[in-house]
């Protein structure tokens, strides 16, 4: 069940929240910003072909989480393995990221190997993470508690950047004696990263509560149960017809901002020329955006409701996808980026609300599974195609042009959705 967030849940609350602020250095340092740019730039042979072949390991990341994602979140529910999932993908997640500091200029493969086991652990992670909200919140401040931990996400990746960008990119002598040669300083950061993650995720393996263990049931019998339920539910899936309007929705307008965060900096790089610095402020900028953005519309999603929210932020995003495409200096692409980053985060954090309100108890984790499936089984189309187009037109704007059909074609879709009959549903069903 939906728990209340009393006193008694608070340590819980905050263990959740601090994830997002832990795995979001990831997202930030890694997916975006600083490893994109550095393989792009200084990996591949020149920039277009590794524009193109990190748009290959993002698409490759995005077909394995769609595959694995339902069906370990059904082996989750029936096995109460939720937290064991989640550490086991943490501690993948942390160890392939940490190896991404020893790949070298040139060894394109390596890198793209660490990069692409770390981003579909990170992205499994998000599953067993987010079937939590529903235990920690209610229906009236589950919008507020989703858009604190993006928020609070939002600073930890701010945080980690400021660090990389003092400690590492920017001063003539790098922190721990690291030298300049080869970019180590640049991979440097990889490590920061994965004791970044380790660290802050502590809490939430310390606070947060386990399923009820399954006791007499062996692995065997949990994996038959999970796939079982798993069928189970795809054949009831006409019972939850506004769960499958929203997630049709999300596989759309999704994809849009899979392809931002992963081409950001790219994009950023090859277009506009920033330099390693001014891609970390301009970091560092989006995510101060996106933190605002964030904890602002989480008290709007309460009081408007998920569907709106998202809408609002499909609106906006698209708009500022068409400036950043269409603009030629470096000022108004900075507009185009503060807006991306204060709509992004209300974006996602809606997004999770609102599965939130719509999935039926004692199944949050197989639902979170699909709700991460619907993220990626798609996904690899806004990447895939942003690469085809880059090299098509040898032009990164006419790739990512490609973005805005993915939030007008994703909102239109979207407004098919009845919020309130789904939650309506959700109360109404056995578990």
């Amino acid at each position: 069940m939906m728990a209340n967030t009393g006193r008694a849940d608070k340590k819980f609350i905050f263990g959740w929240v601090m994830y997002d602020f832990a795995n979001s250095a990831y997202t930030t340092l890694v997916v975006t910003f600083i490893y994109a740019t550095y393989f792009v730039s200084a990996i591949a042979p020149d920039k277009i072909m590794g524009t193109a072949l990190w748009s290959r390991g993002v698409t490759l990341t995005a077909i394995c989480v769609a595959l694995l994602s339902p069906v370990l979140g059904a082996l989750a529910d029936q096995g109460g393995l939720r937290k064991k999932f989640l550490f086991l993908s943490t501690v993948v997640a942390v160890i392939a990221t940490a190896w991404l500091n020893f790949v070298l200029p040139g060894q394109v493969f390596a890198a793209l190997v660490c990069f692409v086991i770390s981003n579909i652990a990170f992205e499994l992670g998000m599953v067993f993470y987010n079937a939590y909200l529903p235990e920690i919140s209610t229906p009236e401040n589950i919008g507020r508690i989703s858009g604190i931990g993006w928020g609070v996400g939002y600073i930890g990746g701010l945080a980690a950047m400021c660090v990389a960008m003092i400690g590492f990119v920017s001063p003539e002598v790098p922190w721990f004696g690291i030298s300049k040669e080869a970019g180590a300083n640049i991979r440097a950061t990889n490590l920061l990263v994965a004791c970044w993650f380790a660290v802050f995720a502590v809490p939430l393996f310390v606070f947060g509560k386990s399923q009820a263990p399954v006791v007499g049931i062996k692995a065997g019998q949990i994996v038959k149960n999970g796939l079982a339920d798993l069928r189970a539910t795809f054949h009831d899936i006409r019972n939850y017809r506004e769960i499958v309007k929203l997630l049709i929705a999300r596989m759309i307008y999704n994809d849009g901002l899979v392809t931002i965060f992963a081409f950001g900096g790219i994009y950023a790089a090859g277009t506009f020329g920033f330099t390693f610095q001014e891609i970390m402020i301009f970091g560092i900028g989006i995510n101060i955006s996106a933190g605002i953005g964030a904890l602002i519309m989480g008290i709007f999603d309460d009081r408007l409701g998920g569907k709106t929210t998202i809408q609002i932020s499909n609106l906006v995003l698209g708009l500022a996808t068409l400036l950043a495409v269409v603009s030629t200096s470096k000022s108004l692409f900075w507009v185009a980026g503060i807006l991306m980053g204060f709509f992004a985060g209300p974006n996602q954090s809606a997004s999770r609300s609102l599965m939130g309100r719509l999935v039926p108890r004692e199944k949050e984790t197989q639902f979170f599974g699909f709700f991460a499936f619907s993220g990626k089984l798609t996904a690899f189309f806004g990447p895939l195609f942003l690469g085809l187009l880059t090299q098509l037109f040898d032009s990164q704007r006419a790739g990512l042009s490609v973005v805005v059909l993915f939030f007008l074609i994703g909102g239109l879709l979207l407004a098919r959705v009845d919020e309130k009959a789904g939650m309506a549903v959700a109360k109404s069903l056995p578990s």
